[in-house]
């Protein structure tokens, strides 16, 4: 007779099975080393209530996707995050990937650019237009975005310690389009404190990156509605080796620390929540990711309701882009990226990402190439328009395996919320180095697992082959920061110095007190007054930030 039960199963039939044929591996994990039954049944989801857990799509607490028609309605913004060498090169490849069927820009910016140096900056030297596009001043930007109507397009631009610089400009290019600020979409990353716990491009101390921050909040309510102010990103430290879980309670403590310093500066809860966003990374365990999405966006709903009493439903929805993980590509055997970058797109997609980027298969090896961008966005055309999995809102609700996960991710990482709170929130955690030593340990045990060949990468530490021929690089040209330094001795020549040195007082007096900087970076911006000058004039002021070292 079939099992009446799980446990009837497990020691039943189950037992019998792994008895004459033992499983490949003694003890199966997801790679956040969470331990995983060999089925899932309703056993799994004692006290499991469908209506409170899991509600339906566009209803709190928002598991099954934010809209109620989801992809029926429309698909998620297809953008390929692209950007290098000059203005005039990054423009051309937004034009081709537009002329594809890209539905919004993603910027990338150079080095110099994100940590607020000029290209002529003795620090630029080397690094000009290598890891994105080098941006000085609002003449790069109106080349930049040429023939690319703002009031059309949205622009996603990963860009931090710089972001409101790099807003003002954008809005000044607006301006220029005759596209009033009221019309622009878009988001700015403009999140700082991840940039403390794993990636390292930031300028200024907490305090007043968090004030710039909250001067955008501001100034975007009143003057550019459209626009996402910040994307909380989970992405940067998923690529440096957390875990998803994680990956979850690290960005939402961010975002609550976001959230209380608004607060703090006097905005109402729902004057600025709805336009937050957030920004993921999504990897290899297929089942696990969409898992982590589901419960992100059902603990974000529940701390905007409970913890900060926001009243509007869209305050209480969390919003994503993904991109799928750079750390995840290898440089052996390149191709075998397509199939992850599917593999991990596909998730996204089941999880209910608004926005997606693909990586390219190059890019452990260099910036993507023009066919590599062609492949990665034709992989999110293919998974939109013939896999069907867009035509029915949140498909894999209701799993066993798939609610079980989506509650012990959530747990988990409302655990690491519940320690960062003690620890007095997210900067204090990250002071004490808390949340940086966490990643670290995740990701050593990861690489252990690989070097032990626990874990196994295709074409990496089993199914090697040799002899295998590199794609066609793409190269950037290193005569770029002459260029450019070239065009900014023209810039300064030409420009009202009187304006732009009188907008840099202003900037700086402001600095020194609590108006909004925006209007005024604005008004720099528009007499040519470079990022460099700007961020130049606020270091004299606020000083600059130094590396938290964790042993």
């Amino acid at each position: 007779m079939p099992s009446s039960s799980k446990r009837e199963w497990l020691q039943g039939p189950y037992a019998s099975a792994i008895k004459k044929a033992p499983e490949r591996a003694q003890e199966f994990q997801t790679t956040g080393r969470m331990p995983l039954d060999p089925v899932y049944t309703a056993d799994d989801l004692n006290g499991f209530d469908p209506s409170h857990d899991l509600g339906f799509p566009g209803e709190f607490p928002f598991a099954r996707g934010i809209q109620p028609t989801m992809y029926r309605g429309r698909f998620w913004t297809m953008r390929q995050y692209a950007g290098f060498g000059t203005a005039e090169e990054s423009n051309q490849r937004y034009r081709y990937l537009l002329g594809q069927g890209q539905t919004g820009l993603s910027v990338a910016f150079d080095l110099p650019t994100q940590i607020g140096y000029d290209s002529d900056d003795p620090m630029a030297t080397g690094e000009v237009g290598k890891v994105g596009v080098a941006i000085d001043s609002i003449e790069d930007m109106l080349v930049l975005f040429d023939g690319i109507p703002l009031d059309r397009v949205t622009t996603s631009m990963t860009i931090n310690a710089t972001a409101s610089i790099l807003l003002a400009m954008y809005v000044a290019v607006g301006r220029q389009q005759g596209v009033a600020p009221g019309k622009l979409g878009g988001t700015i990353q403009n999140d700082i404190l991840k940039e403390y716990v794993a990636r390292g491009t930031y300028i200024f101390p907490p305090k007043p990156s968090m004030r710039l921050i909250t001067d955008v909040f501001a100034y975007c309510r009143d003057t550019v509605p459209q626009w996402n102010t910040i994307s909380i990103s989970g992405y940067h430290m998923r690529e440096a080796g957390c875990t998803a879980a994680q990956e979850i309670a690290f960005t939402l403590a961010d975002g609550i620390a976001y959230v209380e310093a608004a607060l703090a500066a006097g905005l109402d809860i729902d004057d600025f929540a709805g336009r937050l966003s957030f920004f993921f990374a999504c990897h290899n365990n297929f089942l696990e990711e969409i898992a982590k999405f589901r419960a992100a966006r059902r603990l974000w709903a529940k701390i905007m309701r409970e913890r900060f009493e926001a009243r509007s439903s869209r305050s209480q929805m969390l919003r994503f882009h993904t991109q799928t993980g750079g750390a995840t590509l290898t440089a052996q055997q390149p191709e075998n990226n397509i199939v992850r970058t599917t593999l991990q797109a596909l998730a996204a997609v089941l999880g209910g990402t608004q926005s997606l980027h693909t990586n390219s298969m190059d890019e452990a090896l260099a910036l993507p190439s023009e066919k590599a961008v062609q492949i990665a966005l034709r992989t999110q055309q293919v998974i939109a328009y013939e896999s069907g999995v867009g035509d029915v809102a949140d498909p894999l609700g209701g799993s066993y395996f798939i609610e079980d996960m989506t509650n012990r991710l959530e747990a988990e990482a409302s655990e690491y919320i519940k320690t960062i709170d003690d620890l007095g929130g997210a900067l204090a955690g990250i002071e004490r180095g808390f949340q940086q030593k966490e990643i670290q340990d995740a990701a050593y045990r990861y690489q252990k697992d690989v070097e032990s060949r626990e874990r196994v990468i295709v074409g990496v530490n089993d199914f090697i082959s040799t002899g295998d021929s590199a794609p066609d690089l793409m190269r950037v040209d290193p005569s770029i920061g002459q260029r450019q330094a070239e065009r900014l001795r023209a810039l300064r020549a030409n420009r009202d110095e009187r304006a732009a040195r009188a907008g840099l007082e202003r900037l700086g007096n402001a600095a020194r007190g609590s108006e909004n900087l925006l209007p005024i970076m604005v008004d720099c911006v528009e007499s040519r007054v470079t990022l460099g000058e700007i961020s130049h004039a606020l270091r004299q002021i606020w000083g600059e930030q130094r590396e938290t070292v964790v042993i």
